[in-house]
């Protein structure tokens, strides 16, 4: 499966930045205008991507009406945070295509993709084959999940599970402490989970200061997920101030990161045995994603919402026909 345009932008913002911000918007705290207003606030505050969704009723009514109005107001990209089946919308750029790798369920694991994935392709928003690792406290996403709690301690247990992940063909691995964590998981951690991985890797939960994402970026993680820490902020000025520090803040640590990385030649006289030192090998250059300025295609959304409801009235006049024809068979 090719990439599509939003995983392309991670990519190309990662390259060039070292780290990202992801705002989350639950469209069940904060429905209608009032998400949309937070969200617009985030992206001018320095927010690198949206992100929609929820564990509890993010879905249906709201969730359309919020992402679409969350479109009109932003010109980054609108991911879904899927809660569950019915978390899926036309109005988001893309998706991630999440299963809980240390769910107790199969549901989480394999059905609700199953029940989810023709949905995906009808609507065409683009899939990202993401890993969700759930640790302690968990909070309503671990309850829901169902989810074998990694403990904050353990960074061996949360390394292979992400391992686990990104040998199953996960493109993105998410390590989430819940929303409403009182504090994020210890750096020893993210570095533990960093250190196994060769595909991006965002942490959520519990960060609510710029020194904390500092600290998240630093340890190694390559974006953090932000949600309530917004939350709780009536003033909008706020909001903006806090993302626009919490940005600076990663940004800042991702560019050291970045310094710091060795180059391709640097590696292959580090590990001869394994790569031919560059004097007789140069490795090639990687590859620069030139992603274009972001761009939402209403034109055709509304033409397949049009399609999709003549469809639902031919559907009704066949039944209404079908009735009648059975009516007069009877008399």
């Amino acid at each position: 499966m090719k990439m599509g345009k939003a995983e392309r932008y991670i990519h190309e913002k990662l390259e060039r930045d070292g780290g990202l911000l992801l705002a989350l918007i639950d469209p069940d705290k904060q429905p209608f205008e009032k998400g949309a207003k937070v969200a617009e606030a985030c992206a001018e505050g320095g927010a690198d991507v949206i992100l929609v969704g929820g564990s509890i009723g993010a879905q249906g009514l709201i969730l359309d009406k919020t992402t679409k109005m969350i479109r009109e107001r932003v010109n980054v990209p609108i991911i879904l945070f899927p809660g569950n089946v019915g978390t899926i919308t036309p109005y988001a750029d893309a998706v991630y295509f999440m299963y809980v790798l240390n769910s107790r369920e199969v549901y989480w694991v394999s059905t609700v993709q199953i029940q989810g994935a023709p949905v995906v392709k009808r609507m065409g928003i683009d899939p990202i084959p993401t890993g969700y690792i759930i640790l302690e406290p968990g909070k309503a996403v671990g309850w829901i999940s169902n989810a074998n709690l990694i403990p904050h301690s353990r960074g061996d247990l949360a390394a292979a599970t992400a391992l686990a992940g990104e040998y199953m063909g996960a493109r993105i691995i998410v390590t989430d402490s819940g929303s409403g964590a009182e504090h994020p998981a210890p750096p020893e951690l993210v570095r533990a989970v960093k250190s196994v991985l060769t595909v991006p890797y965002f942490y959520a939960g519990g960060c609510r200061t710029a020194e904390q994402a500092t600290g998240i970026i630093k340890a190694g993680a390559d974006g953090i997920q932000v949600g309530t820490a917004l939350e709780f902020e009536a003033d909008l000025t706020k909001v903006k101030e806090k993302v626009k520090s919490m940005s600076h803040a990663i940004k800042e640590a991702g560019r050291e990161k970045l310094k710091s990385q060795p180059k391709y030649e640097e590696r292959s006289l580090i590990w001869p045995l394994f790569r031919a030192p560059s004097r007789l090998f140069k490795m090639p250059a990687m590859p620069k994603f030139n992603v274009p300025k972001f761009e939402f295609k209403r034109e055709q959304i509304e033409q397949k919402l049009a399609e999709h409801k003549k469809i639902q009235q031919i559907e009704a006049i066949k039944a209404r026909v079908h009735a009648k024809l059975k009516s007069k068979k009877r008399k």
